[in-house]
Order: C-alpha cells, then sequence, then structure tokens
C-alpha cells in the first residue's frame, strides 16, 4: 500500500533572516547627521540627473545626455573630486529655487570644497590618460559654479581684496574658465579622441575670428585711439606694447564674433578665450578693458532666461557704469550700447538695437557646424608642441597664454584651484564628511 505523503511548507520563521538585521554582527549603526548627508546626496543626485545637467549644454542633446548619464558613471569609477563637483553644482541649483535654505547652501560650498581640494592635488600628481577626462569635466563645473555663485553675492570676496570701492569685478570667471582652457592645453594628447569630451566641445560654435578688420566692426569704436593711448602711457616702446594691442583687438574680435549668434553659447567663449595680458588690464581697471568688458556683459542678455545668469547682465553692466564719470566724453558714450541692452525689458530684443539680427536661424545654424573648436585647439597642441622644443632664452613672452608651453598651462589651472580654494576658504564652510 503506497501511502501519498503532502510535503510539508518549511516554518517562514526558521529560513527568514530575520535575526540577521536585528543583529547584525559587528554591530553597525548609522548617526543621525550621517543619515541626513546620505538623503542630502541622494536629493541632490536625483536632482542633478532629472534637471540640472540639462542646465549644462545650451541646444545641444548630445552634450546633454553626457552630462545626464556619461559623467556621472564617470564619477562612481573613482573620480571622487568629479562627484562631488555634479552635487555642488545640484546644490547651487536647488538654492536658486530656495535661497535661504541654509542646508542647500552649506551643502553647495562643502562640495565645491571638497572638489577644488582633491581636484587640486589631482592635478599637482599630475594629467594622464586615466584622469585627463574627469579633470577636465571637473574644471568645467568649476566653472559653471563660480559663474552662478555670482547669483548669491553681490560682491565676490575673492576676487578683488579692497572691496570698498563698491563694485567688484567678478575676476574669479575668468580664472576658472581660463583653468578649463589649461586642463584642455595640457592633456590634449588624451582628450583628442575622447567620446565624452570632444561633442561636449563640438557644441561650441566655430571660434571664426576676424582680426583684419577692427575699427570697422559692430565694436569696432571700442579700439578708437588705442595707438594714441598706447603712446601717451609710453607702452609704445615697451615689450608689452604688442601684448596690450594684440589683447584688446582678439577680445572685440570675440565679442564681434559673438555678437551675431547670441542664442549658441558664443558669449560664454568669451571667458576661456581673451588672454592673459587682458586680464591684467581688467585687474588694472583700464577703461577700454571696462567698456569691452561692459560690452560682452551685455551679450548675456540674450542668456537671461538660464537660471545661472538670470539677471547677470543687467547687475554687472550697471556695476561698470557705476566706475565711470558720467562727465567722461570719451567712455561715457561708448557704454550707452550695453545699457540701452541690459536695460531692455522686451523678450526679443529688436534688430536696430541689438544691431543683428536677434533670431538668425540661417546664421545659427552656419555657428554649429562641427570642427570648429577642435580645429582650434589642435592648431594650438601644435604650436605648444613646437614651444616646448625651444630653448627658454628663445620665447620672446613667457607670460602671454598663446605661447605657453604645456608645464606653465598647467600651472594656470592649478592657480586657478588655488584660487577658488581661497575663495572657499574665506567663506569658512565645513568640508563634506
Amino acid at each position: 500500500m503506497t501511502i501519498n505523503t503532502v510535503a510539508t511548507t518549511p516554518s517562514l520563521a526558521a529560513t527568514t533572516p530575520l535575526s540577521i538585521y536585528r543583529n547584525p554582527e559587528p554591530a553597525i549603526t548609522i548617526s543621525k547627521t550621517s543619515k541626513n548627508n546620505r538623503m542630502m546626496e541622494l536629493k541632490l543626485l536625483h536632482h542633478y540627473t532629472t534637471i540640472t545637467c540639462k542646465t549644462l549644454a545650451i541646444a545641444d542633446d548630445v552634450s546633454e545626455n553626457i552630462w545626464r548619464e556619461t559623467v556621472p558613471n564617470l564619477a562612481f569609477k573613482g573620480a571622487g573630486f568629479l562627484a562631488d563637483a555634479l552635487l555642488a553644482v545640484s546644490a547651487l541649483h536647488l538654492r536658486s529655487h530656495a535661497p535661504h535654505d541654509q542646508d542647500l547652501v552649506r551643502a553647495s560650498h562643502a562640495y565645491m570644497a571638497a572638489t577644488l581640494s582633491e581636484y587640486g592635488a589631482s592635478l599637482s600628481n599630475g594629467i594622464n590618460e586615466a584622469n585627463a577626462e574627469a579633470l577636465f569635466l571637473t574644471a568645467s563645473l568649476i566653472a559653471f559654479q563660480s559663474t552662478a555663485s555670482r547669483i548669491f553675492t553681490r560682491d565676490d570676496s575673492g576676487d578683488l581684496k579692497d572691496r570698498n570701492d563698491g563694485y567688484v569685478l567678478p575676476l574669479s570667471w575668468f580664472h576658472s574658465f581660463q583653468g578649463v582652457k589649461a586642463v584642455v592645453a595640457s592633456s590634449w594628447q588624451w582628450l583628442r579622441n575622447s567620446g565624452i569630451v570632444i561633442p561636449i566641445i563640438e557644441a561650441q560654435p566655430a571660434l571664426n575670428l576676424n582680426l583684419s578688420e577692427h575699427e570697422c566692426t559692430f565694436f569696432g569704436d571700442l579700439l578708437v585711439g588705442l595707438d594714441e593711448e598706447l603712446a601717451l602711457s609710453g607702452e609704445e616702446e615697451s615689450p608689452g606694447y604688442l601684448l596690450t594691442r594684440q589683447a584688446y583687438e582678439h577680445a572685440v574680435a570675440v565679442l564681434n564674433w559673438a555678437h551675431k549668434i547670441p542664442h549658441t553659447g558664443a558669449p560664454l567663449v568669451f571667458l576661456a578665450t581673451v588672454s592673459r595680458r587682458f586680464l591684467e588690464l581688467l585687474e588694472a581697471r583700464r577703461p577700454r578693458a571696462l567698456a569691452i568688458l561692459a560690452s560682452y556683459f551685455a551679450l548675456l542678455k540674450c542668456l537671461d532666461g538660464m537660471w545661472w545668469l538670470k539677471g547677470v547682465a543687467r547687475r554687472e553692466v550697471m556695476g561698470i557704469v557705476s566706475l565711470f564719470d558720467p562727465d567722461d566724453e570719451e567712455w561715457w558714450p561708448r557704454l550707452q550700447w550695453p545699457l540701452r541692452i541690459v536695460l531692455y525689458e522686451g523678450d526679443t530684443m529688436p534688430s536696430d538695437l541689438w544691431g543683428a539680427d536677434w533670431n538668425s536661424q540661417h546664421v545659427m545654424l552656419q555657428a554649429n557646424q562641427n570642427g570648429g573648436f577642435v580645429t582650434h585647439i589642435e592648431l594650438l597642441s601644435k604650436m605648444f608642441s613646437a614651444m616646448q622644443n625651444m630653448p627658454a632664452a628663445s620665447l620672446r613672452d613667457p607670460l602671454d597664454v598663446a605661447t605657453h608651453a604645456e608645464a606653465v598651462l598647467q600651472e594656470r589651472a592649478l592657480q586657478a584651484s588655488r584660487d577658488m580654494i581661497a575663495l572657499s576658504q574665506s567663506l569658512h564652510v565645513p568640508q563634506v564628511d
């Protein structure tokens, strides 16, 4: 006789590992502070991947996808400074919606402080194939953070030591963008074939500068009287004469180029492409350099819809104008165009006011042709390589960015990092645990 037996279901309590969670060995506890930090990081990462990443690219789906998907994954592979940079920018973005949220204020500053510390250490150890992409992306985010932070601080204590003069020039913008340029130049041998970096660079409009015509261009008036100015100052016979002249002419050429294609993000290129000599002229508050800067900020009016540039054009132009005497017959008339632009309240700028077709789709499409910036960087890279093989004595001007060797460019990236670290420390912000 066969007896059918029914297999019994084992006791649930016997197989459910509840005891493991009740009595972990060894005991693990999570402090309230640590848990709060974890929740903040989750919040910031979620906000970055769903919203902030879309604001890092201007009208370019390919680079937007890279910022959303590829960049975080690269950070997760061990680039801690890149991960901290993502969180810092995300916190700043959230803060733009809640300016008085102290948790976001602390998070933004603390994550950027952590970024700068490790980023600077990595630069000091040298750029190589393994870290080139992460360093480029981090440098870009540092530049972005530096620009966006201006929304919350009217006077940046890290820009100029003397804060008694009212308006303070946002020189940290230039330093951080120059840092990006230095990293690119120093690591181009690895970045030139990067599937991450090249699409981001290619998204920038082709840099087509006209350096043969000056005073007949839209911003040519900013160069009127340059020869006389240099002669009166005695610079005409000094070694820096040519550098000063080229600095002004190049800056105005970039303005003329960006003015024709404002909605492509071209105005932002100005920060990275102007020469070191031009920055020195700004630091000296030369009227011509300040007038050029006012016109540059007026160009940002077309990007006023971006959260990190909201109100920047008006605030900076009005600040620069405050440095001039209204009775100055030479420079006051040249400030009228930027003033009219930033004070205009409409959504679409009239062509007769802007000086060109505000929405010229044909010009915009031409500007977005691929290859422009990569070709430009290739030429600079070849120049840098040639300079490295030349005797130091043959370098006529070791300060000019166009004739710097890789070691000097890397030092500039380091200096930009040091400047940002000093600014962070001046804020007395706690580090991230």
